[in-house]
């Protein structure tokens, strides 16, 4: 895998590297993960904000609701 040096300030390092240590991983990992965690919270955030723009618009979101049902597929527990 090809690296490259990211520069943060120290405080933001010890907690990386206490992170890393607390769960046994390389600080490459943990900062991988942390990585990911934030495009899931940022991606998660932005949905939210689109169902919220789509709620506030009641037609918008009768036929958003209406096109849901009848696009449903049962689990086949029901």
């Amino acid at each position: 895998m090809e690296t490259t040096t990211i520069r943060v300030d120290r405080c933001t390092h010890a907690q990386l590297v206490e992170m890393s240590r607390a769960n046994g991983d390389s600080l490459t990992e943990t900062v991988r993960q942390a990585a990911d965690a934030l495009r899931r919270l940022r991606l998660g955030l932005r949905v939210q904000e689109q169902y919220a723009e789509l709620r506030s618009d009641p037609q918008a979101w009768a036929d958003y609701l209406a096109e849901a049902e009848s696009t449903h597929v049962g689990n086949g527990i029901d």
